[in-house]
C-alpha cells in the first residue's frame, strides 16, 4: 500500500528546497549519487565488526577486487567489506590520516566514542566553551559525557575570535587534561593549531583531538589548516556539512593499526585501534552499511579536482557575504569570517532577537539559525544572534557576485518584517532566484 502522506511530505521539502536558498553552515545538498547510495539494498546488510585493514594504500581496482579475512560477526560480507575498505582508503587520503573508522552514525557518537577509547570516568577534557562557540558534546551539562567526565572551558575574545593561548596553557598545566579539544560549531575564525598542539604535548598522556565537523570540507579542499599537519591524534568531523556526504560521523587517526579483537596497550600509538574498540562494541552496534556507500561516494567526490574549486569558492562567498552585511549595518561577531560561517549579533544591530530574524527570513524563503553570540544575555530560544554560512548556496553554483542580493533581501525583510505583502514579494524574488540554481539532485 503507498505511504501517500510520506512521499507527499517529502516532495513538499524538495520543493522547499528547490525554491528557497539555504544558509545554515551545518548543511548542504548531496549529489544524485551519495542518495542512491543512501538507498540502496546495502540497508538490509548487518556488518557488525570491521572489514581487513590491509593494503589500503594500493589502486582502487585491487580493493574491489580483493576479499580478505575480516573482523565480523555475520556471513555474506564479501560487497560489504569491500565497500566499507573503499571508504577507510578514501577517507585517509583526503586527510593525509593512518585510519578512519567510518561507523559512527553521527558527529556526536564520534566524539562519544573518543571520549571513551581514552578517557577514564572522572578524567579531564579542555575544550572551548560552549557559550563561545563549541559543540554540545564538548561538555554541555545536559550530555551524558559532561556526568562521566570533567569538562574545563577556555573561551574567546568576543570582538576578534582570538585565543589568549597563555591562558589556555595555564589551564592545561593547571587541570592536566587527557584530551585537549580544538573544534566548534560557531567559530568563524581559524585556531593556530601548532600552538594548541605545542601546549598540549607539554602534558604528560594528552591527546590532540579536532572536531572538524564544521571545516572538514573545507580541510580536505585545501582552503583551511589541517590539524594533522600540525601534531594533532584524532580528528572527527561529521560526513554532511562542508563535506557534502550523507549524515553521519567519521573518525581519523595517527598511530598503529591492528587487529579490533585484541585490547592494545593504551598509549597514543594505539590510539586508531582503541577507537575501533570503542566504535564497536563500545559505543554502538551495527554500521550503516547503505550510509557508508554514501559516505564513500561522496569521499570520492571530495578527491576530485573540482572540489577544491568548491572549498575556495565557500570560503570567498562566505568572505563577500560578511562584507556586505557589514555594509548594511550587520554586527558581525569577531568582525568578520575565514571560513564559511558567519556569526551576527542582530539585538546590537537591529534591536530584535535572533528567533525573529530566523522567522521572517523562513517566511521569503531564506534559511538559518539563530544562535548564541559569546557571553549572550538572552536565553537560548531567544538569543541575540543568527547563525548563517555559504556551504549550501555554494553547491548549487552562487558566486561572489550574488552574495549582494542575498544580503539585501535580508536587511528588506528584516526592516520590513511586519508588512505581510513585502515579506510575499521578497518570497517571489528569492524563489525566481533560486530556480536558476538547481538542486544537485535535479541535475
Amino acid at each position: 500500500m503507498f505511504d501517500e502522506n510520506i512521499f507527499e511530505l517529502i516532495k513538499s521539502e524538495t520543493e522547499r528546497q528547490r525554491d528557497g536558498l539555504e544558509l545554515i553552515p551545518s548543511e548542504n545538498y548531496v549529489s544524485r549519487q551519495v542518495l542512491e547510495a543512501m538507498g540502496s539494498v546495502l540497508t538490509n546488510k548487518y556488518s557488525e565488526g570491521y572489514p581487513s585493514f590491509a593494503d589500503l594504500d594500493g589502486d582502487e581496482s585491487a580493493i574491489v577486487a580483493e576479499i580478505l579475512p575480516n573482523y565480523r560477526y555475520y556471513g555474506g560480507q564479501e560487497n560489504t567489506d569491500r565497500v566499507e575498505r573503499l571508504a577507510i582508503a578514501r577517507a585517509r587520503k583526503l586527510f593525509g590520516a593512518d585510519h578512519a573508522n567510518v561507523q559512527p552514525h553521527s558527529g556526536a557518537q564520534a566524539n562519544t566514542a573518543v571520549y571513551n577509547a581514552w578517557l577514564k570516568p572522572g578524567d579531564t577534557v579542555l575544550g572551548m566553551d560552549l557559550g563561545h562557540g563549541g559543540h554540545l558534546t564538548h561538555g554541555a551539562p545536559v550530555t551524558q559525557s559532561a556526568q562521566i567526565y570533567n569538562f574545563v572551558r577556555y573561551g574567546i575574545d568576543p570582538e576578534t575570535g582570538a585565543f589568549d593561548y597563555d591562558a589556555i596553557e595555564k589551564l592545561a598545566k593547571k587541570h592536566q587534561p587527557k584530551i585537549l579539544l580544538v573544534g566548534y560549531s560557531a567559530y568563524p575564525r581559524i585556531p593556530d593549531f601548532a600552538k594548541f598542539a605545542a601546549i598540549g604535548k607539554k602534558i604528560p598522556g594528552c591527546l590532540l583531538m579536532a572536531d572538524m565537523a564544521h571545516v572538514a570540507g573545507l580541510i580536505v579542499g585545501r582552503a583551511h589548516p589541517n590539524p594533522f599537519d600540525h601534531g594533532f591524534h584524532v580528528i572527527t568531523t561529521t560526513t554532511h556539512k562542508t563535506l557534502r556526504g550523507p549524515r553521519g560521523g567519521l573518525i581519523l587517526s595517527k598511530g598503529t593499526v591492528g587487529s579490533p579483537l585484541k585490547k592494545p596497550e593504551k598509549t597514543l600509538e594505539n590510539i586508531p585501534t582503541l577507537i575501533d574498540r570503542s566504535v564497536f562494541p563500545g559505543t554502538q552496534g551495527g554500521p550503516l552499511m547503505h550510509v557508508i556507500a554514501a559516505k564513500a561516494v561522496a569521499f570520492h567526490e571530495a578527491l576530485r579536482p573540482e572540489f577544491k574549486k568548491y572549498a575556495a569558492q565557500t570560503v570567498a562567498n562566505a568572505a563577500e557575504l560578511a562584507k556586505q552585511l557589514k555594509k548594511r549595518g550587520f554586527k558581525l561577531v569577531t568582525g568578520g569570517t575565514e571560513n564559511h560561517l558567519i556569526l551576527v549579533d542582530v539585538m546590537s544591530s537591529f534591536g530584535i532577537h535572533g528567533g525573529i530574524v530566523e522567522k521572517t527570513l523562513d517566511e521569503i524563503g531564506l534559511t538559518l539559525n539563530k544562535n548564541a553570540i559569546p557571553d549572550d544575555a538572552e536565553p537560548p530560544f531567544r538569543p541575540s544572534g543568527i547563525r548563517l554560512g555559504t556551504p549550501a548556496m555554494t553547491t548549487r553554483g552562487l558566486i561572489e557576485k550574488d552574495m549582494t542580493q542575498i544580503a539585501d533581501w535580508m536587511l528588506a525583510a528584516i526592516e520590513q518584517r511586519d508588512d505581510a505583502a513585502k515579506l510575499a514579494e521578497l518570497r517571489a524574488e528569492v524563489t525566481e532566484f533560486a530556480r536558476k540554481f538547481p538542486l544537485p539532485s535535479d541535475r
